[in-house]
């Protein structure tokens, strides 16, 4: 989590710049994750076959493993400042940090084996990985479950070691177990106080346990009977009540279906980015004196691809070369120092100077802070209005004690009545003003009961009317009521699964692909032939659910068209008050030249009549109308025929959205 007080950072790059967020700290903080697997009799069975080539022959111990090598192959790119570790117990081996096996060298830990150290992971350490995941007499070796049940206080006191040596100083610190044991000490009263004390030390220590459970065909998993009392986390309607927690990943009866692999992976992708907050401890004020605090996180980012570095190869090994930059006066060439240099802004042609001093007074708008000036429906926001990305907010308890039921019955009472708040944000010091719509966010779940979007608020930036751009102008032309429901029958077939969008079935086939083949290179594997891409549409199935009702919707598109045409052909001779007219009204020679038939057709008569109006409102063609047409028909109906055409266009719409 980002550090207390980052969101008023005060030093000199703040006050210089203020347009966008300063996401460094966000980017750049550490996680580190030590995966902990039991090894026991019921973890090492395979499924039994059912003759299916779908076949699950995963074991728990086997698919907890290539879980585990799926997200180091995945992170030692894309996150290379994160460690990784794994530790095995429930082992008949036991090996810690520089110990042999079954040393007993130092601190002891029974049937723990530490198979990887945690640390940054290496290409070395994938591929040890590997070797245990397909070299069959390596896990024969290593996979024996100890004839002794292992302290769960015992492994939780090994973790802390871990942590406290390896990664004291680590914003993110998890540790996750991967078991099917619901409950490991039944019998002993002594061993689940000790492992309580144990977990409530790790918590202590800022390290969270997660657990991913996995429940036989069987037995279904049950946490009541022991780690609730070692896992528990705030929810935001209660700090003393535990957070939602994720369902128990299945191993299949039959061997078919779905795949403990996947169910784990799915499980365990959910989790695997820490929840590393954008600003934190920001006062959310909500009435006079009446405030609490909230952190801000970005839920949903961008992925790319990390930057590449110029390194300098001339040396003993390879290094990273850092780029320096200086600024040089233009006519000397002599290296101009920071203090020497003030920010200019152009007006009328002259150089305005300021210092930094005025341009920090320029940007002080007050203290950060999120503050309700008013409510609204949430019917009312539109759905352009979303102008920057949204921020999800959470409370925090470290300023204003209570904060988290105050925000829990804010929450809840937006989201029962509908309702939004509109606020005056401030995101850091000396950032400009945004007045944004704080939205209410229920919590969302998946099939499997995994947490997809927590329950919370989003803080959505509005546009100021600096913001907003001319609309263009366009024709509308209405499709017929049959057009529409053919194609209502196309849209209902071609639906997603359960008619949404599901993010994490679509990889960034750019982002795999350039993973992909630095994953290779660096393994030293075979190069990829082409990339999996998800994306692509499956035009088989498209056109199998659907190609009968488009061709359809084509003929009938075409036999419209044709009736339209027919309708709206203008005749020889014909005139319109449409500012740009085709090619038929073009005057003939020895006619009206085109301005003056213009006016003329405007003053002809008594100008457009009311029907005529509300036929190019209904069309959206107003904005077509000359002026004077405008004016004239204006003036009919007492309406203002001052200003320019865009003001005059909107009185018009105006008249006709009021009747």
């Amino acid at each position: 989590m980002a550090e207390k007080g980052e969101w008023n950072q005060n030093d000199e790059g703040a006050q210089e710049e203020e347009e966008e967020l300063d996401e460094t700290a966000y980017k750049s903080a550490k996680d580190a994750v030590l995966f902990a697997i039991e090894v026991n009799e019921s973890m090492l069975r395979p499924p039994p076959t059912s003759g299916s080539k779908k076949d699950d022959r995963d074991t728990a111990v086997s698919a907890a493993l290539k879980c585990a090598y799926a997200l180091m192959q995945q992170r030692i790119i894309s996150n290379p400042n994160d460690m990784m570790g794994m530790m095995l117990f429930g082992t008949e081996l036991s090996k810690f940090q520089g110990e042999e096996q079954n040393s007993r060298g130092g601190l002891a830990y029974p049937h723990c084996y530490l198979l990887a150290d945690l640390d940054i992971p290496a290409a070395g350490d994938v591929k040890v990985l590997k070797a245990l995941i397909e070299d069959e007499e390596e896990s024969r070796k290593v996979l024996v479950p100890s004839k002794e049940p292992v302290s769960m206080a015992n492994l939780l006191f090994c973790a802390n070691q871990v942590f406290t040596t390896k990664a004291p100083n680590f914003s993110s610190r998890r540790l996750f177990i991967v078991t099917d044991n619901d409950n490991p000490h039944a019998h002993d009263k002594a061993l689940r106080s000790a492992a309580a004390v144990r977990a409530k030390d790790l918590y202590d220590l800022g390290v969270i346990i997660e657990l991913f459970p996995i429940s036989r065909p069987d037995h279904e998993f049950d946490r009541s009977k022991f780690y609730d009392d070692i896992i528990y986390r705030a929810s935001p309607s209660d700090p003393d009540a535990p957070a939602p927690t994720a369902s128990a990943a299945r191993a299949s009866s039959t061997g078919d279906g779905i795949s403990l692999l996947n169910s784990l992976l799915s499980s365990i992708n959910s989790k695997a980015v820490a929840k590393r907050a954008l600003f934190s401890n920001l006062p959310l004020e909500i009435g006079p004196g009446f405030k609490i605090s909230v952190k801000g996180y970005i839920l949903f980012k961008r992925q790319e691809p990390k930057r590449s570095c110029y390194v300098w190869l001339n040396g003993e090994k390879a290094q990273i070369a850092k780029g320096v930059s200086t600024q040089m006066a233009e006519d000397t060439a002599r290296t101009v120092e920071k203090g020497e240099i003030k920010k200019a802004y152009k007006f009328g042609g002259e150089q305005v100077v300021f210092t930094p001093e005025e341009i920090g007074s320029l940007r002080n708008f007050g203290d950060p802070v999120i503050r309700i000036i008013g409510f609204k429906p949430m019917s009312m926001l539109p759905i352009w209005a979303s102008l920057k990305q949204s921020t999800f907010i959470y409370p925090s308890e470290e300023d204003y004690v209570g904060s988290t039921r105050v925000f829990s019955a804010l929450q809840q009472k937006l989201l029962k009545d509908e309702k939004m708040g509109i606020a005056w944000f401030i995101a850091r010091k000396n950032a400009a003003p945004v007045i944004a719509a704080l939205l209410p966010g229920a919590e969302k779940l998946d099939e499997y009961g995994q947490q997809i979007i927590p329950a919370g608020m989003w803080i959505v930036p509005l546009p100021y009317a600096d913001d907003i751009r001319q609309n263009p102008e366009t024709t509308l032309i209405r499709a017929p009521d049959s057009l529409v429901d053919m194609m209502r029958t196309v849209v209902q077939q071609l639906q997603l699964p359960k008619a949404q969008y599901s993010p994490e079935k679509y990889p960034n086939p750019a982002l795999q692909w350039h993973y992909r083949i630095l994953q290779a290179m660096a393994l030293e594997e075979d190069l990829p032939d082409k990339p999996d891409d998800k994306t692509i549409p499956k035009y088989k199935q498209i056109d199998k659910r659907a190609g009968a009702y488009v061709t359809d919707w084509g003929v009938e598109l075409e036999q419209q068209y044709q009736a339209w045409r027919k309708d709206n052909r203008p005749g020889p001779g014909s005139t319109t008050t449409l500012a740009k007219r085709p090619a038929a009204a073009t005057p003939t020679d020895g006619g009206v030249p085109k301005k003056a038939k213009t006016h003329a057709a405007a003053g002809s008569s008594d100008g457009i009549s009311d029907e005529e109006m509300r036929e190019h409102y209904n069309k959206n063609t107003v904005t077509k109308l000359t002026v004077a047409a405008l004016r004239s028909w204006m003036s009919r109906k007492s309406l203002d025929t001052s200003g320019k055409k865009t003001e005059l266009v909107e009185r018009v719409e105006g008249y006709f959205e009021d009747k």
